[in-house]
């Protein structure tokens, strides 16, 4: 192989649209590169998505690889999810850990799994093991299983190994923990300057759990640990210290090393994208992941080439990446499974499918506080809720607050909606709590509610007028804490159509939730 087929291996790219682009082509036929990641931009039906997996197979069969593409996706579930609409709607990580049921993790993480490989989706950049410990976390939060680093590694153990049993690969991330981080890193870099014996006793311990338990794949976080890294302000993704030292050497992993998208603020507004690949291809990483720009992937790859030639990076390194990639590959699929999937398969979506989800929902949705009685068919209900204006850049843009109204609607009739614009917030407080009077129960969603005091003012004024009050919060569990007197609290930790399905059934005392929090409020 060509030191410029070497050096594209390690590559993993996007792409816009839902067909295969010129510049993807380019990238598969000269460089042979690793992978391409796949995003929202990037789905539609299901029948679509197979279309395109096949064509991005078919073009590197092409182009001579000896075993297929890897074809990855953030298919996290919860607020992080890339499938549209024909696939199962699985709970997220922390809907789980409030089920405090492991066995509801791998059942998950098997329908992710077996859905995703379906579509011809080979990788899954999941679980999330990161251990939500602070609150105030803007990334992480209800994207990880819990506080608790025993439970959370359970979960993601499980969640893990449901996936490898449907046959696909998965990723543990974000190493060696973004759980106690301030900073979103999509914007800027985050520090944890936690010692040593405390990441050995805390952040590292789902890590420790999974690689133990047969992982496939570790993505790095840019994050700073001044305990890990002498150098300053050199995040975990480019730290040999952290890739090399402590993962590979302290805890004996031989599988593959992902970096997070080099793209993000922590990488490009530092070092730079391109120069931050090459780094982290010393730190000792396998493979580099550059979502976006097609021509900082191409001189990416150009680069570890320049790196390679002037003695920077041993070529043999290239070599031992490429093999453990290859051997990741070879353990979970083929040519001929790739060629044989023509087809979307019955079960993708499939009510069976809804069917078990629906019953982990409901053991996972939490009553926080209140006891309050149920709204009766005669009630004349008014819902609010803000705008989803989607809490981290992770994100995916196509799931919104809306879908609340349509499922309290299936179940009561006689209900008004007002939908709030953060601009406006405060402007329509008053108007809001006015309205009331005409209303015998009100329903509020709170969207982080615990960082946004126009949600606090408006929640506290409407326990004002006296009207039985009942809080749902959407996404942070945290809100809770705000509202202890209100009628019922509910936590969905995300606001997926089947979270809302759920609770507008309790709402009404169609259906009991049983969940219990997962995190801390004090």
């Amino acid at each position: 192989m060509s030191l410029q087929k070497k050096a594209g291996r390690l590559l993993i790219a996007g792409f816009k649209g839902t067909t295969i682009s010129e510049e993807i082509k380019h990238l598969i036929h000269e460089y042979h590169i690793g992978g391409v990641i796949l995003f929202g931009r990037n789905i539609g039906t299901p029948k679509d998505i197979l279309a395109l997996t096949q064509s991005l197979q078919q073009e590197a069969k092409e182009a001579g690889y000896k075993t297929p593409l890897l074809i990855c996706i953030d298919q996290e579930n919860g607020v992080v999810r890339r499938l549209g609409e024909g696939a199962t709607i699985v709970p997220g990580a922390m809907l789980l850990g409030a089920t405090y049921r492991p066995n509801y993790a791998y059942q998950a993480g098997f329908v992710t799994g077996k859905e995703l490989k379906a579509l011809g989706i080979n990788w899954n950049l999941s679980p999330v093991v990161d251990i939500n410990n602070n609150p105030e976390n803007p990334v992480i939060g209800v994207r990880s299983f819990g506080e608790k680093p025993d439970e959370v590694t359970e979960m993601a153990k499980q969640s893990m190994l449901g996936m490898q049993a449907a046959g696909v690969m998965t990723t543990l991330k974000h190493f060696p923990g973004h759980g106690d981080t301030s900073v979103d890193s999509h914007l800027d870099l985050p520090v944890i300057t936690h010692d040593l014996k405390r990441l050995h006793d805390v952040e590292l311990v789902p890590f420790k759990g999974c690689i133990q338990a047969g992982a496939d794949a570790i993505m790095s976080a840019h994050v700073y640990f001044p305990a890990l890294e002498t150098e300053t302000n050199t995040p975990a993704t480019l730290s040999r210290a952290v890739i090399t030292g402590l993962l590979r050497g302290e805890l004996g992993f031989g599988g593959v090393v992902t970096t997070d998208c080099m793209e993000m603020d922590a990488i490009a507004k530092g070092v730079g994208t391109v120069n931050g690949c090459v780094q982290a291809i010393k730190a000792g990483v396998d493979l580099v992941m550059v979502s976006h720009i097609h021509s900082l992937q191409e001189q990416a790859i150009l680069e570890i080439m320049e790196a390679v030639k002037n003695g920077d990076i041993e070529e043999r390194q290239l070599d031992d990446s490429i093999a453990r990639i290859e051997r990741m590959i070879a353990k979970y699929t083929s040519w001929e499974e790739i060629e044989d999937a023509q087809v979307v398969a019955d079960f993708v979506g499939s009510e069976s499918h809804q069917n078990e989800m629906r019953e982990i929902y409901q053991a996972g949705i939490t009553i926080a506080s209140g006891q309050g009685s149920a709204i009766l068919p005669s009630d004349r209900v008014l819902l609010i809720f803000p705008t989803n204006e989607y809490a981290t850049m992770v994100e995916d843009k196509r799931y919104a607050t809306l879908e609340m109204a349509e499922q309290l609607k299936k179940v009561h009739s006689n209900m008004e909606i007002i939908e709030i614009k953060s601009p406006q917030f405060i402007d329509q407080i008053e108007f809001i709590v006015y309205q009331v009077k005409n209303f015998d129960r009100v329903v509020v969603l709170t969207l982080n509610a615990v960082q946004n005091k126009g949600q606090q003012t408006l929640v506290n004024r409407l326990l004002e007028t006296g009207r039985p009050i009942d809080v749902v919060a959407v996404r942070s569990p945290y809100d809770a804490k705000l509202f202890p007197q209100v009628n019922r609290m509910i936590c969905t930790y995300e606001f997926t159509k089947v979270a809302f399905e759920i609770v507008a059934e309790y709402l009404v005392g169609k259906r009991d939730i049983k969940g219990k929090l997962p995190v801390a409020l004090q």
